[in-house]
């Protein structure tokens, strides 16, 4: 009688936890192993509260958190937490150790302790059975509610998810336990599909939020087939600005020959990609190859020629300087002889013939400037150059895309100049290029492009550099403004530090920024 009344009294506050439906079934076994009776517990007040900690933890309507290091033990990083929980449960009192029921929560995640649900998840040979609690569980998420409290709720012990990748569903597990957002590169994708399909929509608004700070040229591609699939308009639009501004990064990305068919013509049929005709061939034949060993096919012409289908008319091969068409795709032995024959008579034959592909060039985006000086001068003592650095910080409140700057050139006749420019973020080099403009006299602004655009971020500045080589006497300009609204965009201005012949927020060189928004 004494281990009974020590095994009540140690079991009392998980008793308390439970449903009531389990409960009644406790008090009914009770009673028919304790023949002498025993007092009626009280009854449990429910209530509901708002919960705070003391701790500052990454909560759902927390904006999300820089992204961390990719991990390939998820998995396990998960399973030693169970661990870690297990051990901390050393008496019956451990509620007491947590002073707030989300704390209290967050120590039965992944944990066995009162599990009365198991979860089988990921495919065949690669599964891993994780514990559940069905209340928490029903309480985050209104299709875990449904099976297991809804009208056809199935009480099984068991449930197997073959369709989500382990580490992902313990992503949303510890949202739902934790109110906690984990996620990493590795994962973020196959998160968003589980918080999908179990309706959990906080967690699926992190996910695409990641997914969008973490956006860039490489995997723009690939997150474009995946927003559609998700059915996310805003994440689809983020990435068709990336594929448009920088458009042959993302086609010369690994991503890209990833993308499915579906994908691949919309994007070789875009209207403002801003890419050489030559780059987005290149790109195609490429995705080819990879879509002939997905079909386990040789990687023939042939072959390529039948995978990519009616996508090889969306390429503008008429448009392709004739130097690139003569020494690219007319040698590729992708076009057939007709093809060749007919698009060399449309470069070259008055009365050009009909081809299946689309001859229009594409528009592609057109660049908008930021001019931020009221007026120009010039005098006989300045602006000279001579190796010096000519450099401006410069923020904007939207993500844009930095193609060149708009610089001053001769004040006495024409002449070449020689321009190193640079783009850089907190000392970090982000683009460069060294090319020649012929300045014609004028007080007019001479564009000097990157090799690719480069990004920018909104609320960060960035350093605008350049070094001129050439006629040392130009225009320069003057009654500079710290802020300039630009279209939707608002550029500010700050002197830097880098610069060391004289242009500052007020006067000097670099008087354009060149921007795709």
């Amino acid at each position: 009688m004494v281990d009974a009344k020590a095994r009540n009294m140690k079991c009392l506050t998980f008793f308390l936890m439970l449903p009531e439906s389990v409960k009644s079934k406790s008090s009914k076994s009770s009673k028919k192993g304790n023949a002498s009776g025993s007092s009626k517990l009280p009854p449990v007040c429910y209530e509901i509260i708002t919960l705070r900690s003391k701790k500052k933890k990454k909560m759902a309507a927390d904006i999300f958190p820089t992204k961390k290091p990719v991990s390939t033990t998820t998995v396990q990083q998960y399973q030693q937490q169970n661990l870690n929980n297990n051990n901390t449960i050393q008496n019956c009192n451990w509620q007491g150790l947590y002073s707030t029921i989300r704390e209290r929560n967050s120590v039965m995640f992944n944990n066995e302790l009162m599990a009365d649900v198991h979860f089988v998840v990921g495919q065949t040979g690669r599964t891993q059975r994780l514990p559940g609690h069905r209340y928490v569980l029903a309480v985050g998420s209104s299709v875990f509610h449904a099976m297991f409290y809804g009208e056809l709720a199935e009480n099984k012990d068991e449930i197997h998810i073959p369709d989500v990748e382990p580490a992902a569903f313990l992503a949303m597990l510890k949202y739902i336990y934790c109110d906690e957002i984990d996620l990493s590169a590795d994962t973020v994708l196959a998160t968003l599909y589980a918080a999908k399909k179990y309706i959990v929509p906080h967690l699926a608004r992190a996910c695409v939020n990641f997914l969008e700070t973490s956006l860039s040229a490489k995997n723009a591609c690939v997150l474009l087939s995946q927003s559609c699939l998700f059915e996310e308009p805003e994440l689809t639009q983020r990435c068709w600005e990336v594929i448009d501004a920088q458009a042959e990064l993302a086609l010369r990305s690994e991503g890209f020959c990833d993308i499915d068919a579906q994908t691949l013509e919309s994007i070789l049929q875009r209207e403002t990609l801003n890419a050489k005709e030559i780059v987005v061939f290149e790109a195609a034949l490429s995705w080819a190859e990879a879509e002939c060993q997905r079909q386990e096919l040789s990687s023939s012409t042939d072959n390529k020629r039948k995978v990519l289908g009616k996508a090889m008319y969306l390429i503008r091969i008429p448009t392709m300087a004739l130097d690139d068409f003569a020494n690219g795709a007319a040698q590729s032995g992708m076009l057939t002889l007709n093809e060749t024959n007919d698009i060399f008579l449309w470069y070259t034959a008055a009365k050009k013939p009909e081809l299946q592909f689309v001859s229009q060039p594409r528009k592609g985006l057109t660049p908008q400037r930021c001019h931020r000086f009221q007026s120009c001068a010039y005098r006989s003592n300045q602006w000279r150059y001579r190796g010096r650095c000519d450099s401006i910080q410069f923020a904007v409140d939207k993500r844009v895309f930095i193609a060149g700057f708009g610089l001053y050139g001769s004040s006495c006749g024409s002449a070449e100049y020689s321009a190193k420019i640079e783009l850089k973020r907190q000392g970090v080099l982000l683009g460069q290029n060294l090319s020649k403009y012929f300045s014609d006299g004028s007080s007019n602004t001479f564009p000097v492009w990157f090799e690719y655009p480069v990004q920018i971020e909104p609320d960060t500045f960035y350093t605008a550099s350049v070094v001129l080589d050439g006629n040392e006497l130009s225009y320069f300009g003057q009654e500079g403004m710290t802020e300039v609204q630009c279209g939707k965009v608002t550029f500010q201005f700050q002197c830097s530090s880098d610069s060391t012949n004289g242009t500052g927020v007020q006067g000097g060189q670099i008087p354009e920024l060149i921007f795709y928004a």
